[in-house]
C-alpha cells in the first residue's frame, strides 16, 4: 500500500470512534483499480499473520493469539478459531500477498527489523495522528493485493497501548472475519437451495427455511422436519440440521438448563443412530457441558447452544450448534441444530456451515 493511502485510512478512521470502519477504495477517477490484480486466494478460515518473530513470541503475541486462535467453544476436541500462518515481514512472497486474509501486527517505538519493515508503510503524520490519539489501533483495506481480499493493520505506539485495546476489541476483530467467513460460505451453499426445505418450512412453521440443495429430507411430524447431508465417503462429514417448533408458555423456556432438556426430549424419540435400535437415540453429551449465549435470528431474540452429542448407547458421536428462537409475537418457540458426525476429524468448518444455514432462517417471512 501507498503511504498516501495509508495515511488516508488512518484519517478516515478517527472519525470512527467507535470501532471497525471498512475503507474500500471504489471505482471513480483517480481511485485505485483492481482490475490488474489476481484473485485472492486462501482455505477458508486461513490467516496470514505478519509480525516479527520477537513481538510474536513477547506479550502482543500472546494476546494476538487470545485473538485468532483460542479454542473453539463447546466443541468435542481442542480446535482454533482459525488457521493462522505466521510470516516475518521480511519474507513476504507475492503468493502469500495474494492471501484471501491477511494481518500484519506493529508498535511504532519497536525497531526490531520485523516491525521496522511494516512501520516504513506508515507516514509520519500518520504516527504523529497514532501518538496524539492513543484509541486508533487498527485499519482495514480491501483488495490491497488481490481482488477479494482483506488486510487488517493493527499498531499502536507500544506495546500497552497496542494490548490494551486488543484486549477491548477482541470480539469486534474475531467477528470481522467470521462475518467474512459466513458471506464466503453463504455464496457456494446456496447457489442451489433445496426447494423442498422452503415449502415444509413454510407448511410445518410458517418460517423460510434456507438449506442447500444437496440436504436430503429425512422425515417429519406435526411440530418436527429433519435434512440430512449424507456421505457415503470417510473423508467427508455427515451433517444433519433439524427444526422443531413449540408453544411458547414463558420466559423460563429459554434458560439454558430447560433448553437441554427440550433437545433431548425432540432427540429421544426422533433421531436414531440406528431406526431398528430404540436405544441408540441421540443425548447431550454434558460431561463437557455445553456453551450458551445470546443472539438474534431475523431480529428475533435467540439463544445459542454449542456442545458435544452422543447416542444413548455410546455408539456414535460429534458437536452441535444450535438456536432456540423465541418468536414472542406468535407464542413460539423455534428449535433449530445442525449436528455433525465425522470420527476423528475436524469439526470447525461443518459447525460454520451450519452456523451460516441456521442463521439464514427467515422467522418472519410476511416481512421478508
Amino acid at each position: 500500500m501507498h503511504k498516501t493511502n495509508i495515511n488516508y485510512l488512518i484519517v478516515l478512521l478517527a472519525f470512527f470512534t467507535f470501532g471497525l470502519s471498512s475503507c474500500e477504495e471504489g471505482n471513480g477517477e483517480g481511485e485505485k483499480s483492481t482490475s490488474n490484480l489476481p484473485r485472492a486466494r486462501g482455505e477458508l478460515g486461513e490467516i496470514i499473520l505478519v509480525i516479527d518473530s520477537a513481538k510474536y513470541a513477547g506479550p502482543v503475541g500472546d494476546e494476538i493469539k487470545e485473538i485468532f486462535q483460542r479454542n473453539i467453544e463447546g466443541i468435542i476436541r481442542s480446535e482454533s478459531l482459525f488457521n493462522i500462518r505466521k510470516v516475518d515481514p521480511r519474507k513476504l512472497t507475492r503468493i502469500l500477498r495474494m492471501a484471501s486474509n491477511m494481518v500484519y501486527v506493529t508498535t511504532f517505538d519497536d525497531r526490531s527489523p520485523g516491525s521496522r519493515t511494516i512501520n516504513s508503510q506508515f507516514t509520519a503524520n500518520s504516527k504523529e495522528m497514532a501518538q496524539n490519539d492513543p484509541s486508533l489501533y487498527m485499519l482495514r483495506s480491501k483488495d490491497e493485493f488481490a481482488v477479494g481480499q482483506e488486510v487488517l493493520y493493527l499498531f499502536g505506539n507500544n506495546d500497552q497501548e497496542l494490548i490494551s485495546n486488543l484486549r477491548e476489541n477482541r470480539e469486534r476483530i474475531q467477528n470481522l472475519f467470521l462475518t467474512r467467513e459466513r458471506e464466503q460460505i453463504a455464496k457456494a451453499l446456496f447457489n442451489r437451495k433445496s426447494s423442498i426445505a422452503t415449502n415444509k418450512g413454510r407448511e410445518t412453521f410458517g418460517i423460510k427455511l434456507n438449506l442447500p440443495a444437496s440436504y436430503q429430507f429425512v422425515e417429519e411430524d406435526d411440530q418436527f422436519v429433519w435434512f440430512r447431508q449424507p456421505t457415503p465417503r470417510a473423508d467427508k462429514p455427515d451433517i444433519s440440521v433439524f427444526f422443531y417448533m413449540t408453544d411458547y408458555k414463558d420466559e423460563d423456556q429459554v434458560f439454558p438448563e430447560n433448553i437441554i432438556k427440550l433437545r433431548d426430549q425432540i432427540t429421544k424419540t426422533r433421531i436414531f443412530a440406528d431406526p431398528a435400535n430404540k436405544d441408540s437415540y441421540v443425548v447431550t453429551e454434558t460431561l463437557e457441558p455445553p456453551v450458551f449465549s445470546n443472539v438474534t435470528i431475523d431480529d428475533q431474540f435467540a439463544v445459542e447452544m454449542r456442545g458435544a452429542w452422543r447416542t444413548n448407547n455410546k455408539s456414535m458421536g460429534g458437536s452441535f450448534l444450535s438456536y432456540t428462537v423465541l418468536d414472542a409475537e406468535r407464542g413460539k418457540v423455534f428449535y433449530m441444530e445442525g449436528f455433525v458426525y465425522y470420527p476423528n476429524e475436524a469439526h470447525r468448518a461443518s459447525l460454520r456451515e451450519i452456523e451460516t444455514i441456521l442463521k439464514a432462517t427467515i422467522i418472519n417471512e410476511e416481512g421478508a
